[in-house]
This record gives C-alpha cells, structure tokens and sequence, in this order.
C-alpha cells in the first residue's frame, strides 16, 4: 500500500467521524500499516499542544495515538477556536493568526487556506502507507460548498474515497444518507463510495431490508454497522453544552478501593475548554464527575474544579451572575477543596487585565489566590513537566493569560492556598502518581474514607478505548471492502443520485488527480 487514503464524513455533526477514523487508524495500524490521521479543519475548544509547540485538535492528538504515531500540526492545520456565536480564532499550523468572524472566514479566508492545508495533506501521504482524513460537520452543506478545505473539497482535489457516517441512534439515517448524497454535485458523487452505520442497536437482520433498499436507490453499499457502545470515554471535539447540566462522565465502573466515594463538581462554564481534563478523575473507581451550573450543587462536592474557557472574564461573570462565584469564596473559607485549571487558575485571582481576549480591561478575580494575571497577544503554548506532591508530573499549556504568583505554596506553575489549588496546567491528572497523590488530599481536607485504586494507570485505560475502537472495526465492518477502498480509490461507474447540487464555477473537475480548487 502506498500513500492510500480515505475520507471519513457524516451525515451531521456527532454521527461518530472522531471515532470512526480512530477505530480505522487503530485496526490499520494492528495489520502493521503505517497510517496518520488528518483533519483540514477542525472547529473545537478541545485542544492538544504538539511536541514542537503546535495546538491541533484534541480529537486528532486522540487518532494519531490510535495509530501509534506521534501527534503534529500535519494532521490539522487549521483549527478554530470559537470565542463567542459569531467569531472564532484561526490557528494555522499550530499558531494563532487572528481572529475572524464566521462571514470573513467562508467570505474569503479559508479559501486562502486551501493551499496550506492540500500541502498538508500531500505531505502526509507522502510519508504515510494511509491517511484517515475526518469531515466535518456535513459534506451536503451545500451553502458552504465554495470554500470547503474539510470535506468534498479535499476528496476532490486529493481523488480521496469518502465513507458516510451516519448516527442511527437518532433515527432518520436512511434519509440521511439518501439526502447527503443527493444534495451533491454529479462530480463529487462519483467519490462517495458507500455508507457506515454507526451507534445500532438491536438485531442487525431487521435492518438489512433497508440497507438492500439503500444500495438500490444509491448504487452504493454499506460497509458496516456499528453497534451501540457504551463508556468509550475518548475525546471529543467539542466542549459539553450547558444544557448537559448534570451529565455525568465516566470511563470505569468499579466500586471504591475505600469506604466512601468522592465527588467531583464541574463548573460548567462559558465557552468550557479541554474538559477532558477530567476524564483521568472519571477513570477512578469511586470518583463521581458531574458538570453542574448551580451553587447548591457544589454543597455535597468533595472538590470543585472550574476547568478552562476560551472566555475568561465572561466565565468569571458566568460564575458571580449564578451565585457560584460566592459559593466557591464560602467553600474556600471552609477549607472545602477547589482547583482552577487554566482559565479557571485565571479567575480564582485577585485581578484579570484583558485587553486581548475579552478587550474587558481592568476586572476584578474571585480573590481566592494571591495572583495577578495580564492577558499577552502571543498565545502560550508549551509541554512542561515537574514535580508536585512529591510526584513526577506533567501536562500541557495554552493561554493567552501570563499569571504573576504573589504568594501562597508553589504548585506546578501555579500556586495553593489552603485547600485552593491552581494551575495553568491541562492534563497534569493524567500522570497516575500525582492524581492518586492530589486525590488523598482532597479525601483528607473532605474527611471521606477514600482510597485511590493503586493500579489505575489512565495511558493503559485509553489504550484498551482505542483498541475497543479498532475492535468495532475490524468485528462490524467489511474490511476488506475498506481496504479495497484506501488503496484503490472510489469505485468506478457509481450512479447518479438526483437532483444533486449544481457545480460552482472555478471547481475542479472530480476527474483530474491532484486538482486544486
């Protein structure tokens, strides 16, 4: 196999892309290909710092670990980190280079970055035997067709084979794929080669019928169905919405090692960054996570963590406009643990000046930590590692806010008063060690009877999730006909599904390898 590949797309958001290209990467990669993951453009508050210092997708950093590859800005050169409704800051190729509105970005930006991210691509399979490229959202977003640098753009320009992903837990799938495909121009249905069902339940021989149908509508088959999972626990792309108030995450059930359980309450702020910080606490036995937006719901927490947000000061008006910025300065006063993370190390200060992020100015912080932070107009974005609790430890950085300690005990990069901890650090929870040392202080200063499980070792947790990822694959789809496809290309002499979407003109024709828009 040389320089393969195959685009992954879905019929919407959330019908499984992530994990689906994952899953591939993984079941490749254990049949001894050498494979990479990639995304032309990601849009997500989830993400990752590179070995060399490039911010890429979360999700991406998840699939090149189900490929055994090291991450890096190849596999998603343009990230978009939304910082309200209407605007998102552009990171190419790991650095943020403005920020733009959703009119001037489809209005003409990411036109511009069509080169860099074909370049990319090019690169990759260049290097790779395979590259499992993820959509985004829909590629039948017809209003969005011109620039398009995710989807049927690059299966286009590259002559990529696209499966579709389509989540029948919500109902309607059939219609799904149907429509997608129908909603196309001729030149970019000749690259969709088939239909993956993802997130079944139930007998599989009841829902053949449909399938025959759909192949005798379409022309194209179906190259599996994928059952329900449940407690994947991988990383997603985009951050919890509030209105998930109380979703409770969790990676293992297992009863606790000790007499009491802990529980954790996450302060589901604004614009909420990395929340998969907390994914290595779900992973305990005997630790309860749950997001929340009430004060009374910190009252029976054991520790409270305001994790990370694109938006500072508006997670810090968030908090005092719901009466949990008063709840978190009673719990600080009790001696009740808290640990900001981040954006959330940011608001437990004494002061915030912004002129970058929010433009606010001058705002005053909860006042919990003795720290004073001033927003700078280059991004921090950096892999330290250390020592804390008497434990090795390590994670990632990415902010903008440059925090000024003034006191207190020191604590990674940050620093701790009393039972207040924080700390600029994502993923220092990972580090097993440090987590089962920070979690006997947070029993203690709680008084529960907690024990944390001596052998959790959270890396081989998401190993065992990618394999499961690998295992879907290979046990519930036709890898044959996959692997037919990654090296072959979409298969020839596919039918025309009407009415399709007219072409736009400037477009490449869907028969010239390596056209470029």
């Amino acid at each position: 196999m040389s320089g393969g590949g195959l685009l992954v797309a879905g019929t919407t958001s959330d019908a499984g892309k992530s994990v689906v290209t994952a899953g591939i990467c993984r079941w490749l990669v254990r049949r001894g290909v050498k494979v990479a993951p990639f995304k032309g453009q990601n849009m997500s508050l989830n993400s990752f710092v590179t070995r060399e210092g490039a911010e890429i997708g979360r999700a991406q950093a998840m699939q090149a670990q189900a490929a055994r590859v090291e991450p890096t800005a190849l596999m998603n050169p343009v990230l978009l980190k939304p910082g309200s409704d209407r605007s998102s800051q552009v990171v190419l190729m790991g650095r943020p280079v403005g920020e733009l509105s959703a009119r001037g970005y489809h209005g003409g930006r990411q036109k511009t970055l069509f080169e860099p991210v074909m370049a990319c691509l090019e690169e990759l399979r260049g290097t790779y035997d395979a590259v499992i490229c993820e959509g985004a959202g829909s590629p039948a977003e017809i209003n969005l067709r011109r620039t398009d640098i995710v989807n049927m753009g690059i299966a286009r320009a590259a002559r990529l084979p696209v499966l579709v992903v389509g989540d029948i837990d919500r109902g309607g799938v059939f219609a799904q794929f149907f429509g997608t495909t129908a909603l196309l121009a001729p030149e970019d249905q000749e690259l969709i080669a088939g239909y993956l069902v993802n997130k079944f339940r139930g007998d599989v021989s009841l829902l053949e019928p449909g399938l025959e149908m759909l192949h005798g509508l379409t022309g194209r088959r179906t190259f599996g169905v994928l059952p329900y999972a449940h407690g994947l626990g991988i990383d997603e792309e985009d951050g919890l919405r509030v209105s998930l108030r109380g979703t409770v995450r969790e990676s293992v059930v297992a009863p606790p090692v000790g007499e009491d359980v802990l529980r954790v309450a996450v302060c589901a702020v604004p614009l909420m960054s990395n929340f998969t910080d907390v994914d290595a606490l779900a992973a305990e036995p005997g630790v309860i996570v749950r997001f929340v937006d009430r004060p009374e719901e910190l009252a029976d927490a054991d520790l409270v963590i305001v994790p990370g947000t694109r938006g500072t000061v508006r997670a810090l008006e968030w908090l005092r406009e719901r009466g949990l910025a008063g709840a978190l300065a009673r719990r600080a006063a009790e001696g009740r643990p808290v640990l900001g993370v981040c954006g959330g190390f940011q608001v437990l200060g004494e002061h915030i000046d912004d002129e970058v992020e929010s433009r606010a100015g001058a705002v005053p912080g909860l006042g919990l930590l003795p720290v004073r932070v001033r927003f700078a107009a280059e991004k921090t974005l950096a892999r330290p590692s250390g020592e804390a609790l008497g434990q090795p430890v390590e994670g990632y950085e990415i902010h903008h806010g440059v925090a000024e300690v003034l006191g207190g005990e020191p604590f990674l990069d940050g620093c701790r008063v009393g039972e207040v901890w924080g700390t600029h650090w994502h993923g220092s929870l990972e580090s097993d060690a440090f987590r089962r040392a920070f979690l006997r202080a947070v029993a203690a200063a709680s008084g529960r009877r907690f024990v944390p499980a001596p052998d959790t070792s959270f890396a081989d947790l998401r190993e065992a999730q990618l394999d499961r990822l690998g295992d879907l694959i290979e046990e519930h789809a036709d890898t044959d006909a996959l692997l037919r496809l990654i090296e072959g290309g979409a298969p020839s002499g596919l039918p025309f599904v009407p009415p399709g979407a007219p072409d736009f003109p400037g477009a490449p024709a869907a028969g010239t390898p390596g056209a470029a828009q």
